[in-house]
């Protein structure tokens, strides 16, 4: 493709610009407390009416046309008997179909659990029990993963019996009568945490989350009809299936839905779909940067997501020539966001000055459990500047209230009481963070991500960072390891590598980039990492295996001091009984 300048980051003026965008489109929110989504999608009908909407493989959505199956959806939960609160779990792909489905049901009341397409057995099991739906609206490709899942709601077959029942039922515009009591303040989904670390939890996200998410997204983005929205994620999370298609939406531009990502055609799609911005997650950028796939010219203006590390962050914008990046953090239980409008690498945002009243974000210290720190008077403690902290925020009315979670427990665990004053809560995240002079967040790592080796602390994304930078290797999961007799965990890094990978000189190359105590001892050569299909990577399994080789067939390897040898069961002996030094 040929190379066109970029534009440098955001200055204070359009940041400023952008932030009083999100502020204007979320400014009368409050004031018109029936004004949910699904009603917002007909007006957005009478508006932007035969403009596209929603693009996928099954089927494509004008403005008026997706109102319509909303309004088709409604008066079939209505003659289902859904009432408020009932609750409808949704097992479907991505495709135009699942936001019409939802929004139809939350119309009337229903609330609509989104889940996993990828779970199956107990872990299926698991989210519809505490989900507790009464019905469950599957497709006929997943049906049979609730085969062995005890009857515990009707199951509605995504077949062309059930799409006709659909199509029978009228569009028109709804009468008064037929509208029911829903409110800002009703529950409208649970959308599950990812459980790379445990079994996943339902938070609940009310229609005020939805309209505060949406709106000040759209704002962020400054939207506009002729955008067209690149969206590759799961549309049963947050970002995938609420937050990007909803905020393009509603300024009348189309949302393109693709059901999975893939690095060799994504380039190519881009192009030929007309997308003009892209929502990226996790570790998708770096497989694209990683990739032989070749860019080619495209009509992006925008790349919007979380989780671009700084250290890709430059290459990857300036070998795709991507004009803009907007990156951003948030969690679908949490309380706050944060937004780096200014565009600076790395920075996952900042909060400005004139909005500092409204977002009460803190970094506290954390003592060697990985629980805050208390000082002599029981109070946390706030980090110094560029100390690594974990992230909480203060528990207030509208966009700070905390919704919690299904389970009642898991929500009394993640607030934190008696804070800074007595009676004050706030929202745990379990992210690590730090704060630079000029009050941009950048994250550490997952409080359950880190540990402890020769007394000092060790963040796995940095170690991570350090070891995709050495020529070969395609991805690294870094963890940390029990070792008999050693106090703490020490690092071991799972490696997923091509033919220019060099044991070699991988020892060297650590050295230049991170402290001894951060360096992994032991090393997994795999041929794929597990990952979530957010592309988070999961820890858990690699955690418990280990480094013995009675149980993994990998090849390992470990640095008992002058660089990395093969690690075999003899070996393996003599570090767990204590007779090398690591």
């Amino acid at each position: 493709m040929t190379a066109t300048p970029l534009s440098p980051p955001a200055n204070d003026r359009s940041a400023s610009r952008a932030w009083l965008n999100a502020l204007e489109m979320t400014a009368k929110i409050d004031l018109q407390p029936q004004r949910v989504f699904p009603r917002v999608v007909d007006m957005l009908a009478e508006v932007y009416g035969d403009a596209p909407a929603l693009f996928s493989t099954p089927e494509n959505f004008s403005h008026a046309q997706l109102a319509a199956r909303v309004r088709r959806y409604a008066r079939w939960g209505l003659a289902q008997g859904i009432k408020k609160g009932d609750v409808v779990a949704l097992l479907m792909p991505n495709r135009a179909e699942y936001l019409a489905i939802w929004l139809g049901v939350t119309r009337i009341g229903g609330i609509v659990a989104l889940i996993n397409t990828n779970l199956g057995g107990p872990a299926l099991a698991h989210c519809l029990t505490i989900a507790g739906p009464k019905h469950i609206i599957v497709t006929e490709e997943l049906a049979p993963s609730l085969a062995d899942i005890p009857a515990v709601a009707h199951i509605w077959c995504y077949d062309p019996a059930f799409v006709q029942s659909i199509a029978d039922q009228p569009d028109a515009p709804f009468e008064a009568a037929e509208e029911a009591d829903v409110t800002l303040s009703d529950a409208a989904l649970m959308i599950y945490t990812s459980g790379t670390t445990g079994l996943p939890k339902a938070a609940y996200v009310s229609h005020h989350r939805v309209m505060m998410w949406t709106h000040w997204f759209a704002g962020l983005l400054n939207a506009q009809p002729d955008d067209r929205l690149y969206n590759c994620l799961p549309m049963y999370h947050s970002v995938g299936g609420v937050v990007a298609s909803g905020a393009v939406l509603l300024k009348g531009g189309a949302v393109i839905l693709r059901e999975k990502f893939s690095a060799r055609a994504f380039w190519d799609d881009v192009a030929e779909s007309g997308a003009t911005i892209f929502q990226y997650i996790g570790e998708l950028c770096r497989y694209l940067l990683k990739s032989e796939a070749q860019p080619r010219s495209h009509g992006l203006r925008l790349a919007c997501g979380n989780g671009l590390s700084g250290e890709i962050w430059e290459p990857f914008q300036q070998r795709f020539q991507i004009p803009r990046i907007l990156e951003f953090y948030a969690a679908t239980e949490g309380n706050f966001s944060l937004y780096n409008a200014e565009g600076k690498p790395g920075a996952i945002g900042r909060i400005p000055a004139f909005l500092r009243h409204r977002f009460g974000v803190e970094l506290v210290r954390r003592d060697s459990h990985g629980e805050p720190l208390r000082d002599a008077g029981g109070f946390c403690q706030r980090v110094s500047t560029g100390e690594a902290g974990e992230a909480i925020g203060r528990i207030a009315g509208g966009a700070a209230r905390f919704e919690g979670y299904s389970d009642e427990t898991a929500t009394a665990k993640k607030i934190l009481r008696n804070v800074f004053e007595a009676g004050d809560a706030f929202v745990r995240t379990g992210d690590l963070m730090r704060q630079d002079a000029q009050g941009f967040f950048y994250f550490v790592d997952r409080l359950g991500d880190t540990f402890r080796w020769k007394g000092e602390n060790v963040a796995t994304t940095e170690v991570a960072a350090a070891l995709s930078a050495y020529p070969g290797i395609l991805a690294a999961n870094v963890y940390g390891v029990a070792v008999t007799g050693a106090d703490g965990k020490a690092g071991m890094a799972a490696l997923e590598t091509d033919a220019r990978f060099d044991l070699a000189g991988l020892k060297a190359h650590l050295k230049s980039r991170l402290p001894d105590y951060a360096r992994p001892i032991f090393l997994r050569l795999v041929k794929s990492l597990a990952i979530t299909e957010t592309f988070k990577q999961k820890k858990s399994d690699l955690a418990l295996d280990g480094f013995d080789p009675a149980k993994i067939t990998d090849p390992l390897y470990a640095d008992l001091g002058n660089g990395y040898v093969a690690l075999d069961s003899a070996l393996y002996k003599r570090v767990s009984a204590g007779l090398v030094r690591l």
